[in-house]
């Protein structure tokens, strides 16, 4: 029976998959969201870029938000829960600085991300003359832990995760499980047995690990 690491904990429901497909599984959060509570945050936004849940988390019950722009599936949906409108939404930063670029360039942006973030989109806003301002909200912090084990599987959800594993790890033979493109290309420094969610959510991730090890 294959065993698989999450390094993220999962939920009941997620849990579950696994579990009835017969695959063992072990889970530990590899980073930990750290909030900054010192950052000054508008009450209210006409226009918002919103990258993550972990941004939508840090800024929730601080601002209004008028009209939204999205990174992310699920993310997008805890934003329509809110009932904010939203205009956009990608998978990637990169492809919704792009949507920006080419049908909303006369419109001012509130840019609300982590630390950590990539610099594409940014980069893209500034090189095609888009007015915003960037705001900081959460700092993605690692959290190492060593494993003695081998596993089959190893589920990443971002590179910030593959970082942190693999500060006090190494992959070896397993197969990474990433959520998407950035975090499989982190990945691609410690292997190249990638498998990529085919949509950038939790569940899918599993799908994936699903497939490969169903009753194997």
């Amino acid at each position: 029976m294959p065993t698989i690491l999450s390094t993220k904990n999962l939920i009941k429901h997620q849990e579950q998959l696994l579990l009835h497909a017969g695959i063992n599984y072990v889970s530990y959060d590899a980073i930990r969201i750290s909030f900054n509570e010192n950052v000054d945050i508008p009450k209210k936004v006409g226009h918002a870029i919103v990258t993550s849940k972990n941004t939508w988390q840090a800024i929730k019950d601080k601002v209004a938000i008028k009209k939204a722009f999205v990174v992310g599936i699920k993310t997008t949906q805890l934003l329509q829960e809110s009932g904010i409108e939203i205009i956009e939404s990608t998978d990637y930063g990169k492809d919704l600085a792009q949507k920006i670029c080419e049908h909303h360039s006369g419109k001012e942006f509130h840019f609300f991300c982590g630390k950590q973030r990539r610099e594409e989109m940014p980069t893209l806003l500034k090189k095609n003359n888009i007015s915003f301002t960037e705001t900081q909200v959460y700092d993605t912090l690692p959290h190492p832990k060593k494993f003695a084990q081998e596993f089959d599987g190893i589920l990443f959800f971002s590179p910030s995760g593959v970082k942190s594993f693999c500060a006090v790890n190494d992959i070896k033979s397993a197969t990474a499980f990433c959520i998407g493109t950035t975090t499989a290309k982190e990945a691609e420094k410690h292997t190249k047995n990638i498998i990529i969610a085919n949509q950038p959510t939790i569940e899918n991730v599993i799908v994936q690990v699903v497939k490969t090890y169903k009753y194997d």
